[in-house]
């Protein structure tokens, strides 16, 4: 018996990294999964999710015995999300669990930064979820019981260079969270948000994000920058796995969970015992 059999979970930006990981990971406890990805790349974006990837997800929940739907769809676009909502439930019948995962890396010194990369970060890792979670919600209302889980970041939780527009759209997501928690905790929805620290997917290991830990390289690897990413947490880790975040967000969609909405759960190795409390 797995915690969440027969369980439906929706979660956008499951064509890779953290998305991929919940997605196999509910599987893996029961849950059927309905899995969406905007499968382009933008210009500004560290390396996103593809058509290809998204099919991959699908057949590794598959290989785990359980069902996979699903589609392209744009966090942008409030429509698409109730087009997402409207084929789950046609799939499904009903969603239990959503987690909007959806989100890009883009950074660069706010002074310099240019329109798109501060435009899309926000519709994207900010407005995205709220439009994500708008579109649920009032099927979660009608059956008075929902758990959502929204992704943000440590760094949503201090400021940092070249971050303004990461920072400002992480932080809004536990602003937004909190916020409607309070709204929808009469009604039997739990909704809280995620902050990792740094997670071994693409949005860590690529090229300008290891130009930023080492400036003062040509052409800096993984092992040239672990070091610069481990002095972020006191524990020293350099990144976490997405299965690290995975384990997280099953507690937080299960039943042990029934009473904590409005929190941002830290899994950061101690980075979150820098700030205020």
């Amino acid at each position: 018996m797995g915690r969440f059999d027969d369980a439906v979970v929706v979660i956008t930006g499951a064509a890779q990294g953290q998305g991929r990981e919940h997605a196999v990971r509910f599987a893996r406890e029961g849950a059927d999964v309905f899995l969406s990805d905007l499968g382009e790349q933008l210009p500004c974006a560290s390396p996103m999710g593809t058509d290809e990837g998204l099919a991959e997800t699908v057949a590794m929940v598959e290989s785990e015995g359980r069902r996979a739907e699903s589609m392209r769809a744009d966090v942008r676009d409030p429509a698409q999300m109730r087009d997402m909502r409207d084929a789950a439930l046609a799939a499904y019948g009903r969603i239990d669990v959503l987690i909007a995962n959806a989100g890009i890396g883009a950074y660069g010194p706010f002074p310099t930064m240019d329109e798109e990369t501060w435009g899309e970060m926000i519709a994207i890792n900010l407005s995205g979820v709220a439009h994500t979670v708008r579109a649920v919600v009032p099927h979660m209302l009608e059956r008075g019981a929902g758990r959502i889980i929204a992704t943000s970041s440590e760094v949503g939780r201090e400021g940092g260079p070249n971050n303004a527009n990461y920072a400002s759209a992480k932080w809004g997501v536990i602003g937004f969270v909190k916020s409607a928690a309070i709204e929808l905790a009469p009604r039997g929805i739990t909704i809280n948000a995620l902050a990792p620290m740094s997670v071994a997917t693409a949005m860590c290991h690529n090229p300008a994000t290891y130009a930023l830990f080492r400036p003062d390289l040509d052409d800096p690897s993984a092992d040239d920058v672990a070091d610069a990413f481990g002095t972020l947490n006191p524990m020293g880790v350099p990144w976490l796995q997405p299965s690290d975040i995975a384990d997280a967000a099953l507690f937080l969609a299960s039943d042990e969970a029934r009473y904590i909405t409005g929190t941002c759960l830290d899994v950061a190795g101690g980075w979150n015992a820098f700030h205020a409390a």
